[in-house]
């Protein structure tokens, strides 16, 4: 087995949120890269899934592994380990469980406003309320639009807590050629705000 990019995992958030194309394919670059991922994804997913896709999501923690890893395209590298929405004693509820951070890609509002609002009623909210109380790098990606005064209220809560709001928004001067390259540009610059550069992009050179 290779040796991972680094010791301390990094925590991948996934909400019901439309855009799971997000996070199939940050996976695949932080898995390609040799990062260890703790994933966790809410109730909410697993019907998004069927909707958008679908496919059955699986519940077990080992189905659901070899579901991501195939649904990435990645096999055998990384280190990726998954939990169930409802764990709540899981390791990564805990402070005491180092991170380098975590992100919640795609986040849904409703995510949003029970993180502002410091609920914790499944793991994945509880996973980044730990983050925020530790000091620790959260970054939070919306797929909604419009804001409503609501949600830019509860995000403007989380950035002040000491979050990075990152909206799912690509740019254009690289001149994609397929849908991958378009998110591949948005989850780059997730990624950038946890300064991992593992997703080959075009940057702006002026």
């Amino acid at each position: 087995m290779s040796v991972l990019n680094n010791t301390k995992p990094l925590i991948l958030g996934i909400s019901g949120a439309s855009g799971l194309i997000y996070a199939v394919r940050a996976l695949k670059f932080l898995l390609e890269a040799n990062y260890g991922i703790e994933l966790v994804a809410s109730k909410s997913t697993y019907m998004v899934w069927q909707s958008e896709q679908n496919i059955r999501m699986p519940v077990e923690p080992i189905q659901q592994e070899q579901f991501w890893r195939q649904q990435a395209g990645v096999e055998g590298v990384g280190k990726l380990r998954c939990h169930p929405w409802g764990d709540v004693g899981a390791n990564i509820a805990s402070g005491s469980f180092r991170t380098l951070g975590m992100i919640v890609l795609p986040c849904s509002m409703s995510t949003v406003a029970k993180l502002a609002a410091g609920l914790s009623s499944d793991l994945l909210e509880r996973a980044a309320d730990v983050q925020l109380k530790e000091g620790r790098k959260l970054v939070i990606v919306p797929r909604e639009t419009p804001f409503s005064l609501i949600h830019l209220r509860n995000l403007t809560t989380l950035a002040e807590a000491g979050a990075r709001v990152v909206p799912a928004i690509p740019a254009w001067y690289h001149k994609p050629q397929t849908i991958e390259d378009i998110v591949d540009f948005v989850v780059a610059r997730v990624l950038d705000q946890l300064e991992i550069d593992c997703i080959p992009i075009q940057r702006w050179q002026g």
